[in-house]
């Protein structure tokens, strides 16, 4: 024990081991506070990694949206089906706007005909459906062809060519523009 005088009075005795307690816990508070910065930090980086035009940062200008290419290669985006927030995966390998199941779901969409899908992992169900809107920045296109699938883990719909065509798109560089194509 150390002893501590305030003014103007007697010592009183100040325990050593609790000055040390408090020292651990503001030491700790700190580290807490550094690492809880750094997670922070890191995941909107890692976000940006993966999806570079997130609504916030989606390049537009007029009828005009151009999209930065992932660390990945691919084109991923922030939109909208049926005015639910999507996030797209742009693959002109795909020949219909393809998505998960449990999306298919989400947004109430009407199941049709069952068909075969080719896909790179291997054969799989799917369902036809359309989708009344789609938006990728300016870009709203109606009446959309799309198929929904449980062979699909993720929460990322494949903007397929239904989607597509009816869009143009040049890439330069790691960029992709789209325009609307005029009637």
């Amino acid at each position: 024990m150390s002893t501590n005088q305030p003014s103007g009075g007697s010592p009183r005795a100040v325990p050593a081991a609790s000055a040390r307690g408090s020292g651990l816990w503001l030491m700790f508070a700190v580290w807490l506070a550094v690492f809880g910065g750094a997670y922070a930090w890191f995941h909107d980086w890692n976000a940006d990694q993966v999806n570079p035009n997130r609504a916030a940062s989606l390049t537009v200008e007029g009828g005009e949206v151009s999209l930065q290419r992932n660390r990945a290669g691919h084109y991923v985006a922030e939109g909208t089906i049926n005015g639910q927030a999507a996030t797209f995966l742009l693959d002109t390998g795909a020949t219909q706007v393809a998505l998960p199941m449990h999306i298919a779901r989400t947004l109430g969409l009407p199941l049709g005909e069952s068909i075969t899908l080719r896909t790179a992992n291997g054969d799989s169900i799917g369902y036809r459906t359309r989708l009344d809107r789609v938006r990728l920045g300016p870009i709203e296109l109606s009446g959309i062809a799309a198929v929904a699938t449980d062979g699909m883990d993720d929460e990322v719909v494949l903007l397929g060519m239904s989607f597509l065509k009816r869009v143009e798109f040049a890439q330069r560089g790691d960029r992709l523009t789209l325009n609307v194509i005029a009637p």
